[in-house]
């Protein structure tokens, strides 16, 4: 008999045998704390509380025979029972918490420390009951053994000190102190005095300040311990801005001054940092003859000290140029200049490309200490361009920022990113000597980066195209010639990442390209993307984010051919796709559409389009289209939109009868109700639909006001340049200019100067952003333009609309665009139709036993899907 192949491959030798045993042997370790782990009936026992007990009682009793995690839960819910049962907390409960933590391990003290605190912080009990019942208890804790749980209940104190009166202060905490910053005490005790004087300082007068909290403010300042001093070095900001400038004169700045000769370099570090943070309380004197000599001796002694030092003094030279600005001698300044230049480029000297694996950890150290150094150099390179002149920019600063952009280290990058806004705003208009840059940070292969620069990135670009040499526009922009490849390469590259939210905000951030470029670069090099993302990408804000673009972009574009192709594939590829995914981004686009034009607009071109989809075979359509019913009932105006109202009315009452789906079904009866409450507009100015019908007049009109200008530009062109209508030419041509200052108030998502703080200013931004128009010169090149409008019957919930013609899209005049005609749809609808029979009208029921997403219809929550974070 032959074994099986597995078995023959085995081997029984005696090595392999010993082998088997060990894995058995771990195998059974394994299982032994899982044995372990189970309760005994004993333990089962003593775990189990009585139910019928009142919080109270199983609280006192948990604390009394509990085990240490019961006690622990008790002390948790400490606020909770506080806010419950105040009193009974406080006679009961709290007298059994004292006597548990005198043995309790750190969590329980550290669980202790914190529901003290927020019994403080809620307001739970009057302080007075607060300091009767919890301050002995937290005074007796606050130096336990364990630095963690000393410093938690050292927090509790000093948050409690806050709120403590005066009285309370001087008995239970300043006159024990006395004793406990004695050098008799331990290192922690003086510790933590140091830091409760920190805090007292501000709550006395400065006569019991200077008698009593000063003493003991020097003694601790000359403590033998290193520790110690560099803590009561930290805490004399605190106490000089509790004494005033006088005091502080003379008692603070001779302490700071022998402190910062300290032979501890945390102590000189920590004397460092409070001069500089003390700047502004010393007068021009003081800073030039005692802080200034102090400031140059610790820079040149900083790089052959400790690199914390350096790190520590990086972060602080802003602050220290803005507080010493005016009083270095030119020797001085150039001196201080060529220190920081010398940070920015601390440790670029050496040689990189090292293997991590074989260099010693110390010199890892060392490189990341040297990164925390030239970041912190960016962080401050704002405050150095006012510390030079930013007319000096290009002589002093020009070749560090450059560094700092270029800098191997994605930290110095991402923070010079942060900073492109405040330095671009700096340089006002030299602003073009950074142009290069903002190309290589939009460029950087880390997106990180890319994400702190489109922060700000609206404001930069306003600049670069406002700022510079140039007096006109075209020029300042013909400097950036790479902006565009850099912008589309940037968004290309967020879009292949797994950052979602960085290619959402970009997207965002796009919507101020009008206002840059021109209508034709936007059209060739940025529109056909957005359609692109909003029917590949799989994320829904992201596609969000382009629908909204995309019709900012179609808002301002200028060429009446490319407005009809855009509406053209807006309705052909997404209202009427084959996917349902596309069909309900349309509906996205629509609500954006009603936002940002005018009802007219909407009306022409996609009320028919939009309620069609009434006839949708997906619920999650019809669904989606049943919440917009409102918003699109809202751009018809009475008497001129009755035909349109009529067929909305048929279409909502087909719904009513013959939907199947009961999701949808709901949806539609409450959305009855909605729209049988709502009020129409009237063609005539209303006083409750004042404001709403002025912006809507303004976006018409503006609208109007583009057609026209392009029909003038038109004109003025084909008659070989001669004058045609001069005044009217230049009239029209001041409004656009008007409306362009204007257009750029437009709200951008993400911008904090979008957000109006009251209703009014909503309603004024609203208006103001209605006034839009770019400045930009009109293109040479444009198609004729007819005036005609198609009509189609209104029967049934089936709207043919055969027989367009192209003439029917942008009329020029206010009669035509005001006439709202049932079938006034783009050139394009000639050769489809927006019967619901293009994608077939099958019923509800049936649509749901479908899953494929593109051409089977499914039903899915109204939300879709959300995006993986």
């Amino acid at each position: 008999m032959h074994l099986p192949a597995a078995t023959a491959a085995m081997d029984f030798s005696q090595n392999s045998l010993f082998g088997y045993m060990e894995d058995l042997q771990e195998l059974t370790i394994i299982e032994r704390p899982v044995r372990r782990s189970l309760k005994t009936p004993e333990e089962i026992e003593r775990l189990t509380v009585d139910e019928d007990l009142s919080d109270i009682e199983r609280a006192v009793y948990l604390l009394s025979a509990g085990q240490d995690i019961q006690g622990t839960s008790v002390i948790a819910n400490l606020p909770y029972l506080m806010r419950q049962n105040p009193t009974e907390t406080l006679r009961r409960v709290l007298p059994q918490v004292r006597e548990v933590l005198h043995v309790a391990g750190v969590e329980m003290q550290l669980t202790a420390a914190v529901s003290f605190l927020t019994i403080l912080q809620e307001e739970s009990v009057s302080i007075h009951a607060y300091a009767h019942s919890f301050l002995q208890i937290i005074l007796l804790h606050v130096e336990h053994r364990d630095a963690g749980v000393s410093n938690a209940w050292l927090e509790t104190l000093l948050s409690v000190i806050e709120v403590l009166p005066k009285e309370t202060l001087r008995h239970e905490i300043l006159n024990p102190l006395v004793s406990k910053a004695q050098l008799s005490q331990t290192v922690q005790s003086r510790l933590v005095s140091c830091k409760i004087l920190g805090k007292l300082a501000n709550k006395f007068d400065s006569l019991t300040i200077k008698r009593e909290i000063l003493p003991l403010v020097k003694s601790l300042c000359q403590d033998v311990e290193y520790e110690v001093r560099a803590c009561m070095c930290r805490q004399l900001e605190n106490i000089a801005q509790g004494i005033g400038t006088e005091l502080t004169k003379t008692v603070v700045l001779p302490e700071l001054i022998e402190l910062s000769r300290d032979e501890g370099s945390s102590v000189r570090l920590a004397a460092f940092e409070t001069l500089v943070n003390l700047l502004d309380i010393f007068d021009t004197d003081d800073r030039s003859q005692t802080v200034l000599p102090l400031v140059k001796s610790f820079c040149e002694k900083s790089f052959k000290a400790d690199e914390s030092i350096l790190v520590s003094l990086s972060f602080h030279l802003g602050k220290l140029c803005h507080g010493l600005y005016g009083i270095f001698t030119p020797d001085q300044h150039l001196r201080f200049l060529e220190f920081y230049k010398k940070l920015c480029t601390l440790g670029l000297q050496q040689e990189n490309g090292h293997n991590e694996n074989q260099t010693p950890p110390q010199i890892l150290d060392q490189e990341k200490k040297y990164t925390s150094v030239r970041k912190n150099c960016a962080y401050n390179f704002p405050a150095m361009i006012v510390f030079v002149d930013p007319k000096n920019f290009h002589l002093e600063l020009y070749s560090t920022f450059f560094c700092l952009c270029h800098d191997p280290e994605v930290p110095v990058r991402y923070t010079i990113a942060i900073c492109f806004y405040e330095v671009s705003k700096l340089l006002n208009s030299g602003v073009y000597l950074i142009h290069k840059e903002l190309i290589t940070l939009l460029q950087d292969e880390s997106l990180e980066v890319l994400d702190a620069l489109i922060d700000h990135l609206p404001e930069i670009l306003e600049l670069m195209s406002t700022g510079g040499e140039s007096s006109t526009k075209e020029n300042k922009l013909s400097s950036l010639p790479d902006l565009i490849p850099a912008l589309t390469a940037a968004e290309q590259r967020a879009a292949a990442s797994l950052k979602w939210r960085t290619h959402e905000k970009l997207l965002h951030k796009y919507a101020c390209l009008p206002h840059i470029i021109s209508s034709d670069q936007i059209y060739y090099r940025f529109l056909q993307r957005m359609f692109t993302i909003m029917m590949t990408i799989n994320v829904l804000p992201v596609q969000k984010a382009a629908s909204r673009t995309l019709c900012i972009f179609l808002r301002f574009n200028r060429k009446q051919e490319q407005r009809h192709e855009v509406i053209q594939k807006l309705i052909e590829q997404l209202g009427q796709g084959k996917s349902y995914w596309n069909r309900l981004r349309f509906l996205d686009t629509c609500e954006f559409i009603i936002e940002m034009f005018s009802k007219s607009f909407f009306c022409k071109y996609f009320f028919l389009p939009t309620i069609e989809l009434t006839h949708d075979p997906v619920a999650n359509v019809r669904m989606k289209l049943c919440y917009l019913l409102p918003k699109v009932k809202s751009t018809l105006k009475i008497p001129a939109d009755k035909h349109l109202l009529q067929q909305l009315e048929m279409c909502v009452r087909k719904l009513l009868c013959q939907e199947k789906d009961k999701d949808v079904l709901a949806i539609v009866k409450k959305t009855v109700l909605e729209l049988d409450r709502m009020e129409m507009s009237m063609d005539a100015f209303q006083k409750k639909f004042y404001e709403k019908d002025l912006l809507d007049q303004e976006k018409e009109r503006e609208e109007l006001l583009l057609l026209e200008m392009e029909q003038l530009e038109k004109e003025k062109q084909q008659n070989d340049g001669r004058p045609v209508n001069d005044k009217v030419f230049d009239k029209k041509r001041r409004d656009t200019k008007t409306l362009s200052n204007l257009s750029k108030s437009i709200s951008i998502p993400g911008s904090s100067s979008a957000i109006p703080s009251t209703s009014k200013e909503i309603k004024k931004s609203k208006l103001i952003r209605s006034q839009s128009f770019n400045s930009q010169s009109f293109h040479s090149k444009y198609s004729n333009m007819e005036k005609c409008a198609s009509k189609s019957s209104a029967t049934g919930c089936t709207l043919p609309v055969s027989g367009l013609t192209k003439s029917s899209v942008f009329s020029l005049t206010d009669e035509s665009f005001r006439t709202r005609n049932a079938s006034s749809l783009p050139a394009s609808f000639s050769h489809t139709s927006l019967t619901s029979t293009s994608r077939g009208t099958g019923n509800s029921a049936d649509s749901k036993n479908n899953g494929s997403k593109d051409s089977q219809p499914r039903k899915a929550t109204l939300k879709s899907r959300k995006s993986n974070p």
